[in-house]
């Protein structure tokens, strides 16, 4: 599972985004390669299996993905849409249609168009206040979005555990 190649945050500034996210940025592009290198070769019967009581590997790929778009759509000073909602409702239930190999991708493009809108933003709007959730809980778009970085990290951890446990086999 080694990475010939620095961790991102060792490659230097990913141009045109704001000094206050490039952690943010960073972590975000870390998550994805990391889950790409931890799932290669990844029994697809075992995507949605439970650990301890702990969530499956199908949870974190998509709940990462779906919090990544909801931290944003919050930065935006958005409300979350009826396709959000539903989206947030279905995170972790199994579902055969979905494949890790999709599941991947899905959050490797939500990377992508995070990365594509910090650059859109300032410094001075990192700082402006935002609200959470339906309960408007005080935040700002930096707190937001390094939020959503530091959560994909954690479970990413958390789904490298699940990974390895399910996956250990005695040689």
């Amino acid at each position: 599972m080694q990475d010939p190649k620095p961790e991102v945050w060792l490659r230097g500034p990913i141009p045109e985004i704001p000094l206050l996210l490039q952690p943010a940025a960073h972590a975000l592009l870390q998550s994805s390669e990391e889950i790409e290198r931890y799932l290669l070769d990844f029994p697809e019967d075992k995507l949605w299996i439970k650990i301890a009581g702990r969530a499956s590997v199908g949870f974190h790929l998509q709940h990462i993905t779906g919090v990544l778009d909801r931290m944003m759509t919050y930065a935006k000073s958005e409300n979350l849409s009826e396709l959000q909602f539903n989206y947030l409702s279905q995170e972790g239930k199994p579902n055969e249609q979905l494949h890790t190999k999709d599941l991947i991708i899905n959050f490797q493009n939500k990377t992508e168009q995070a990365v594509s809108f910090f650059k859109t933003l300032t410094e001075a709007t990192l700082k402006e206040e935002r609200t959470v959730g339906r309960k408007k809980l005080p935040s700002t778009t930096l707190g937001l979005l390094f939020h959503a970085a530091e959560h994909s990290q954690r479970h990413v951890g958390q789904l490298l555990v699940t990974v390895s446990v399910l996956t250990y086999s005695e040689n």
